[in-house]
């Protein structure tokens, strides 16, 4: 009987290890987002604020954010990017519950938006 219940121990040990293998889990640290603006550098700020298509574009976006997120804005919640190319970016942070969150907003030559992303930078304690 302690032959049978030794056997079955290392039975599902073996199934937990393969299914673990087959479902992808793995031991690596997870994978970083790449940076979207790398290929931007910082750009003039009242240069940008003064474009009045991107300024109301991510003022409009700031009001689609949930209560929680437009109450951990700071005072100056956006950082405006240039790609030398006529692109433009505007990078909004809020921090919440110990997570950095990252919102970018990529526009186009002319100046409308073509791309939106949201991920966790980093962590933080507070």
């Amino acid at each position: 009987m302690k032959q049978t219940i030794k056997s079955l121990n290392y039975f599902y040990f073996g199934l937990t290890l393969c299914a673990m293998i087959l479902s992808g889990c793995s031991c690596s640290a997870p994978k970083r987002v790449p940076d979207p603006l790398a290929a931007f550098h910082v750009s003039d700020v009242k240069n940008l604020d003064s474009n009045k298509a991107i300024t109301d574009d991510y003022k409009a976006y700031i009001q689609t954010l949930s209560p929680e997120e437009k109450q951990r804005l700071g005072p100056y919640p956006a950082s405006f990017f240039e790609d030398g190319t006529g692109q433009h970016a505007v990078l909004i942070r809020i921090g919440i519950n110990g997570t950095e969150w990252e919102h970018v907003l990529i526009y186009d030559k002319n100046d409308k938006r073509i791309k939106t992303i949201k991920y966790a930078s980093g962590r933080y304690s507070s």
